[in-house]
């Protein structure tokens, strides 16, 4: 995720203002708070949390459901101002965020009764037998969810639905670029008919994050840099609470000799320039088998010469501004460093708009990238494809391996089987096979990495059990007590020495603890018919 969150004016010491990121208007502000207020919100919040929780699964199911509503009644509002205000041509903003976030809310309905339902815990041990066992999944209380700005709607979006649908309330801090649309997720789930008050969104930048991490949140969802992350986890480690951290990728792209070439230029050309490049998930490095190289090359770049840079509200555009004048300045400077160091530059770079003072990046390729280049060392966060040619599945995997991050990967192979091993070799959190990122739209599908890429998992089942605390329920009759109770003594050690052989050893070894152990045991049996010693 990128690193870097410009600091936008402020109308006063209480006020964040919201800029359209192709023309520098401005589109609106929201009030901001201090750090000392944020726990009192918090507990605003925790007030209300409870009385929600106590509605069965099936009744909060609805609530998603007439919150899937609300999205769809104000959907073509919430796209402009996705587009306006982080910068994604229009037609993203529908494919990327608010379909994906419809989709959500469906499936918590449909599946969060089921996942969050009592789980029967099978008690089949012999010295189990008598006892009942069951795991419940209980709200953690209020969770936190910070926000990035280059997908400001679907992150948080579907980590506050599945917050909310566990029982849980929500303080929601959103990119300080992106306020407004923090505020819309607010004011859907309001129109849905959830309480008022239940999520609450709170500005400031940086130092409200913090504040939030500190307060008696009982857990935070955070988006952002490694370096933010690292501070978000070591905050929440102290206070014994946990955190989900999704801290950005370096996304590796492998394409086999026998890939589908012209589907394998589509997919290099969607996920590494799509959103502007500044997709935590895109597609940041290629390794080609050197059998394709030149016809995948050639294919990238005639691809990548026809996207379409320009407003992202016209619906043609397949290419709009960076978000933020810094991440342009560090794309900007990543491509140079690169060609300063020996890499060709195919086509793209620094862009002008006609008309439009946003800050642009055209489609760029480069070949000739090499691992000791900052380019593939560095989260790129921009529309940039660096190329590399290998010469085996082996070298590819290992250049794959060699990063810091892990969150996705692909692996593009007309070969299933190729294609899974490859997958299983890849550190990564997600592997597609013939496809890239498509997963974060399917919220059945559990998304997070490994390495420096994060901690935890959001959606799917595993996002669920993150929102809550699972509890394990045991029942005993009572008609015997415990075997290994007091008093010990040396006829307990042997029956329980003799239960062990008994139950698990074999042959000559069973057959001798029967002999020997019965004893002890008819005793011990007795023992436990007794209530007291």
């Amino acid at each position: 995720m990128a690193t870097t969150e410009a600091k936008p004016a402020a109308l006063s010491p209480s006020t964040l203002e919201s800029f359209n990121t192709a023309t520098g208007e401005l589109i609106g502000a929201v009030p901001t708070i201090v750090p000392e207020e944020v726990q009192g919100v918090v507990d605003d919040v925790a007030r209300i949390q409870p009385t929600w929780a106590e509605l069965p699964a099936k009744t909060r199911a609805g609530y998603m459901k007439r919150a899937a509503d609300a999205l769809l009644d104000d959907i073509d509002e919430i796209a402009k101002l996705l587009s306006a205000e982080q910068g994604k041509p229009l037609t993203e903003a529908y494919t990327m965020e608010l379909l994906p976030t419809v989709d959500a809310l469906h499936w918590c309905a449909k599946a969060g009764p089921k996942i969050l339902a009592d789980e029967k815990v099978p008690m089949t041990q012999a010295f189990t037998l008598s006892k009942k066992g069951r795991f419940s999944y209980e709200p953690i209380g209020v969770v936190g969810v910070i926000a990035p700005w280059n997908y400001p709607w679907s992150i948080p979006f579907g980590e506050v639905a599945i917050a909310l649908m566990a029982g849980n309330g929500v303080v929601l801090k959103p990119a300080s670029l992106t306020p407004l649309l923090g505020e819309k997720i607010r004011e859907v789930f309001e129109k849905g008919g959830l309480p008022e008050g239940l999520i609450r969104v709170v500005h400031g930048g940086g130092r409200i994050g913090d504040a939030l991490c500190r307060s008696s949140v009982g857990k935070v969802f955070f988006t952002g840099s490694v370096d933010v992350g690292r501070k978000v986890g070591e905050v929440c480690a102290a206070d014994l609470k946990g955190s989900v951290l999704e801290l950005g990728g370096k996304d590796p792209m492998i394409v086999c000799a026998d890939a589908d070439l012209d589907n394998a230029v589509s997919g290099a050309v969607w996920g590494g320039f799509a959103n502007a490049g500044q997709t935590c998930s895109g597609i940041e490095r290629v390794y080609v088998m050197r059998e394709v190289a030149d016809r995948f090359v050639e294919g990238v770049v005639r691809e990548a010469e026809k996207l379409r840079l320009g407003n992202p509200l016209d619906w043609d555009t397949e290419i709009g501004p960076m978000t933020s004048e810094d991440q342009y300045e560090i794309v900007c400077d990543l491509i140079e460093d690169a060609v300063a160091s020996g890499a060709t530059k195919r086509c793209g770079g620094p862009a002008e708009v006609p008309g439009l003072p946003g800050k642009f990046v055209a489609p760029t390729v480069l070949t000739g990238v090499t691992h000791e280049m900052r380019i593939m060392r560095e989260e790129i966060f921009g529309p940039v494809l660096p190329i590399v040619v290998v010469d085996t599945e082996q070298e590819a995997i290992d250049l794959a391996n060699d990063s810091e991050f892990g969150l996705g990967a692909s692996v593009w192979t007309k070969d299933r089987q190729r294609g899974a091993r490859i997958a299983r070799r890849i550190e990564s959190g997600m592997v597609w096979v013939n496809d890239h990122s498509f997963s974060h739209g399917a919220c059945q599908c559990a998304w997070g990495g490994v390495k420096d890429s994060g901690l935890g998992r959001s959606h799917s089942k595993f996002g669920f059990y993150e929102c809550v605390n699972i509890k394990m329920n045991a029942w005993e009759p009572g008609l015997t007590r415990d075997f290994w109770w007091h008093p010990y003594d040396q006829t307990l050690g042997d029956a329980v020495r003799a239960s062990a052989k008994i139950l698990y050893g074999k042959g000559e070894v069973r057959a001798k603890a029967l002999r020997e152990g019965m004893g002890p045991l008819l005793k011990v049996g007795r023992r436990t018919l007794q209530k007291r010693r």
